[in-house]
């Protein structure tokens, strides 16, 4: 069940990439629809992580969230993801979802810095972060 979880994930989370490149904005249905789907798998037993871990994941993403929203002006609509994939991988999931997406953070900021850009879409480090943690988690478990 993990893999058709994994699959709609990245599937809203490309969708909010493509969003994202081409408005700067992302629609909230998406957040609000990855987590829902992490509460309901908890629920229903195919996520592999208990109610409480989910909500601990959930409020560790809106404190990490709230952080770089306010201290390095990261968008209200990548905190929402944040959150949202927070409830989906749990407060463990979510730092490896975050080193994955600083990863490609960084080299996005490459980018724009060398096109003069001072403002560039987040959502695509955040897919990539998720990614990696697929990644991690089918290798390692």
């Amino acid at each position: 069940m993990f893999a058709v979880i994994a699959i709609i994930t990245s599937s809203l989370l490309l969708l909010a990439s493509l969003h994202d490149l081409r408005t700067r904005e992302i629609p909230d249905w998406i957040s609000i629809l990855i987590g829902t789907i992490a509460i309901v798998s908890s629920l229903l037993g195919w996520l592999g992580l208990s109610i409480a871990w989910v909500l601990v994941g959930g409020l560790t993403g809106l404190l990490i969230a709230y952080a770089l929203f306010h201290f390095a002006k990261l968008g209200g609509g990548d905190g929402k993801l944040i959150v949202s994939l927070g409830l989906l991988v749990g407060p463990v999931g979510l730092l490896i979802v975050l080193f994955w997406m600083a990863m490609a953070g960084g080299v996005l900021s490459l980018i724009a810095m060398l096109r003069g850009q001072r403002d560039y879409a987040y959502v695509p480090a955040i897919l990539f972060g998720f990614i990696g943690y697929i990644a991690f988690v089918s290798f390692y478990c």
